[in-house]
């Protein structure tokens, strides 16, 4: 029998998970949590094989939860069950050490076969979840920028000449024009506008 403790805030959502999951012979529910923190500590109480886990919850969201119940249970298997299926949610779901990641609208098939997989030691996520993780990985990584150079960066951002940001940050113009060479070979532009839109849309800014 495979115990699984449900941590959602919405009683009628686990209400829904609870039939949907008692309905197999092997799985049984053993707990219910309103919130992540309770979550934890229902977690090292009942001992669950898996612990399925919302994602955005007032007070301790789904990550940190994840987070904790690993720390004190390294081999306890959390899965995700979630509405939202951003790359941001999904990698930080996943950096927590989640074992699945799955979308509300899973059948309870999908979900049943998922809690088997999750308890066998498998990673299991939804179709959609693993196409977005894997486009995700592909991506080169964001440059990296020095604390300096980001600072110049955001003045850049706003308008500033490179007398302006000097005087902002008492540094010299050379010191500046310096610093936007750096950016500019790191991000691989060539001019002010470009490193600005570059490095938004690497998170850099």
């Amino acid at each position: 029998m495979i115990t699984i403790l449900l941590v959602d805030d919405h009683p009628v959502v686990r209400e829904g998970l609870r039939g949907m999951l008692e309905a197999e012979e092997d799985l049984t529910v053993v707990g219910e949590a309103n919130s992540g923190g309770e979550g934890v500590v229902m977690s090292a109480a009942k001992e669950p094989d898996v612990v399925l886990m919302d994602l955005r919850m007032p007070g301790l969201d789904g990550v940190e939860a994840t987070k904790r119940i690993l720390a004190d249970s390294p081999a306890r298997r959390v899965v995700v069950l979630t509405t939202y299926e951003t790359d941001t949610d999904i990698l930080r779901a996943v950096e927590a050490g989640a074992a699945g990641y799955l979308l509300k609208d899973a059948s309870r098939a999908e979900l049943a076969n998922a809690i088997r997989a999750a308890a066998r030691g498998e990673t299991v996520l939804a179709p959609s979840v693993a196409g977005k993780l894997v486009r995700r990985v592909r991506q080169p990584a964001a440059p990296a920028l020095s604390a300096r150079e980001v600072e110049v960066l955001k003045l850049v951002a706003k308008g500033g000449t490179n007398a302006d940001i000097g005087r902002e940050l008492h540094i010299s113009e050379a010191t500046v024009k310096t610093h936007l060479l750096r950016v500019f070979g790191k991000l691989d532009v060539s001019d002010r506008t470009a490193a600005v839109t570059t490095a938004m849309r690497h998170g850099l800014l």
